[in-house]
This record gives structure tokens, C-alpha cells and sequence, in this order.
């Protein structure tokens, strides 16, 4: 049985999650004091911002407005929104439930409380298997303009991005192009995960019968809250499987 798969649910939090107000605050404070870019995304927009203040007293995380007024007041009006950055390689990732107008340090900004965690995901941490080809998982995503969606096996996956296999008859992908209002589903009778793709590498390979066929690696960009977690789950529980059929 590997070692991810040893892991119980309790374990994964307390190895991947920063709990705690205090220590919540604390992070993000040291990520403020570094002038750490975040992406910030809520609904289907994103923007750049740097943490301001992280207060664990008031319970409250200030962090600056991004460049686009018109940004601004969509992530108002949308509240919820889920801030990702990756300093040193290192994935960190946290979910706001609501966002208020405030006033900091003499300027406009933005304010919200504190997360109830934080998830934080070295790149070494990032397990990723081969998806059961008893269960395949399938990434329906557009291209571009391109009204309809294509759909393409997912032929591996961890909690920062997943690996497709395109076939000859369908458009070639590039490294940089995004997969639009991408989905899959983990499991039968689970909620898809709906998020976009940015295509970071393509290799060629080819089958025994000669045929070629694309393998193209994808990082997600904007995984809703508590999305990483679930994939964490469904690895394990993959693993699990497959060590009991050994």
C-alpha cells in the first residue's frame, strides 16, 4: 500500500491544511509582507491582487482592489471567491464566503474574513495516478471560440491539474491555449467540478497499432472551493482499491 494511501481523511487536513485563526492570519500576513500576487476568481472572471493585512483579532483579511473598476464591483456583487497563488512552487489556496469596501491605510480596498482554512500543497505533495480505466473520467471543455464542447479522457490527475489524451481527428492542442468552461466528474452521482484549463505541455506518442495520438498535460486555474480536497479524496480512495487488489 503506497504511503498516500495510509492517509486517513483526518490525516490529509492535518497535513495539507492550515487551520487555526491565529495561525490562518499568520500565513497570510508573511504572504502580504512578501508581495505575493494572487489570482483571484469568482464566477467565471478572475483579477490580480496582493494581501494587505491579515487581522486574527477581527477575524478579517484586507487585500488590495484589482486594475479593472468594472472587476471590482462584479467580485462585490459576487461575494464568493477563491484566492490562488503559488509562491516558490508551492500551491496556496483559501476560499472568502463575502467581500466588503474598506478603507486601508488611506486608500480604497477590500476586505473579507479570515478563511476557516488554508490549503497549501507543495509540488512534491501533489500525488498524481493513472485515472481506473474501469472508471475513466472524461474533461469536457471549448477551444477557443468553438461553440461546442469536446470531451477527452483524462488519462491521469492530481490536485493541480490533470493529463488528456487527444486524439488525431481532433484539434491539436498548444501549450498556453485554455480549455473554457471545463467540467468532469469524479465520481457517478457526484457534482462535476467545473473549472478552466491552461494547457502547459503536449507530447506526441504512439500506439502499438502506429496510430499517433496527443498527450497534453493541463493546470487548473480556477477550482472552486474545496475541489483540490476532493480530488485529494478521490486519489486515495483509487489508491486504496488498487492495493487491495494486490
Amino acid at each position: 500500500m503506497s504511503q498516500l494511501a495510509q492517509l486517513s481523511e483526518a490525516e490529509l487536513e492535518e497535513r495539507f491544511h492550515i487551520t487555526g485563526r491565529r495561525a490562518i492570519a499568520l500565513t497570510l500576513e508573511g504572504l502580504a509582507r512578501a508581495g505575493e500576487r494572487f489570482t483571484v476568481h469568482f464566477g467565471q472572471e478572475l483579477m490580480l491582487t496582493t494581501l494587505l493585512a491579515a487581522n486574527a483579532e477581527r477575524g478579517e483579511l484586507v487585500f488590495d482592489r484589482g486594475g479593472s473598476e468594472i472587476l471590482n464591483r462584479h467580485l462585490l456583487d459576487w461575494g464568493q471567491c477563491t484566492f490562488v497563488a503559488r509562491p516558490e512552487g508551492v500551491l496556496v489556496q483559501f476560499a472568502v464566503e463575502e467581500v466588503r469596501p474598506v478603507s486601508y491605510a488611506g486608500r480604497l480596498a477590500l476586505v473579507a474574513q479570515l478563511p476557516p482554512f488554508i490549503l497549501r500543497l507543495q509540488r512534491r505533495e501533489s500525488f498524481r495516478i493513472l485515472t481506473p480505466r474501469s472508471r475513466p473520467l472524461d474533461f469536457q471543455a471549448r477551444v477557443g471560440a468553438a461553440e461546442e464542447a469536446m470531451t477527452l479522457p483524462v488519462h491521469d490527475i492530481s490536485a493541480e491539474g490533470l493529463g488528456l489524451t487527444v486524439a488525431p481527428r481532433l484539434p491539436r492542442l498548444q501549450r498556453g491555449v485554455l480549455l473554457q468552461d471545463g467540467s468532469f466528474q469524479l465520481a457517478e452521482g457526484t457534482l462535476p467540478i467545473a473549472c478552466t484549463g491552461e494547457v502547459r505541455h503536449v507530447t506526441e506518442v504512439e500506439g502499438r497499432n502506429g496510430v499517433k495520438s496527443w498527450r497534453v498535460g493541463v493546470s487548473f486555474l480556477d477550482l472552486p472551493p474545496g475541489a483540490a480536497h476532493d480530488i485529494q479524496r478521490y486519489i486515495i480512495r483509487v489508491e486504496r482499491e488498487r492495493s487491495d487488489l494486490l
